[in-house]
């Protein structure tokens, strides 16, 4: 089943077995819904940071980056400029690395441009949770968990066409895995549709019911 029963007698993936943070992560953060634009800007540029590397390694270093990047509130690193990146690529707590950095400047300038564009109320969380799909995976073992999908592949090719870099496809659907725009908790993970978005079967919860 590729599940893991802890010591608490609940159901995890492998991944979410490992460490106490991690767990703790799996167990209160990941796949719960996030539709904020400072929240979804924030994941945004960390699944760019952790492209290459283990998540691990990037929500070890969250609170760093959070400092580094004021926040993640859009308005302030879009105004970062060349020292900002000189002062980013000295900090030891963030991931050092010049092109996710400057990737993460110019996705808060176009997260900005978007807003612009489209109109009060219309932001980076809007667009992202427009690829919902209509029926979210049911893997049993980790390999059913896909790495992509069709609405991932469309929401990287929208995002690349108004400016955002490091959204490939991969790095979109983990994106949606972590904002709860999909779910794919394993079946028998005692987090399976336990979002508020999606039934433990794998349709949308209509607004104002419970999950089942």
């Amino acid at each position: 089943m590729d599940l893991s029963i802890g010591d608490d007698g609940l159901a995890r993936p492998a991944w979410a077995s490992v460490h106490d943070d991690l767990r703790e992560y799996y167990d209160t953060e990941w796949g719960m819904p996030v539709r904020d634009e400072r929240g979804v800007f924030e994941r945004l540029a960390l699944e760019g940071f952790q492209s290459g590397l283990s998540w691990a390694t990037i929500l070890r270093r969250r609170e760093g980056f959070r400092r580094a990047f004021a926040g993640f509130d859009v308005e302030e690193v879009a105004a970062f400029g060349p020292a900002d990146v000189d002062r980013l690529l000295a900090d030891e707590g963030i991931i050092r690395h010049r092109g996710k950095i400057e990737a993460t400047i110019t996705n808060a300038r176009a997260s900005i441009e978007l807003r612009d564009e489209q109109g009060p109320g219309t932001t980076l969380a809007d667009l992202v949770w427009s690829y919902r799909p209509a029926r979210t995976p049911m893997p049993v073992v980790a390999a059913d968990v896909p790495t992509t999908s069709a609405e991932s592949v469309a929401l990287a090719t929208e995002l690349k066409r108004r400016g955002f870099r490091f959204v490939g496809p991969t790095t979109m659907f983990a994106l949606m895995e972590a904002l709860g725009v999909v779910d794919t908790h394993l079946l028998g993970s005692h987090r399976r549709g336990t979002s508020g978005v999606w039934s433990t079967d794998g349709f949308p919860v209509a607004e104002g019911h419970t999950p089942s």
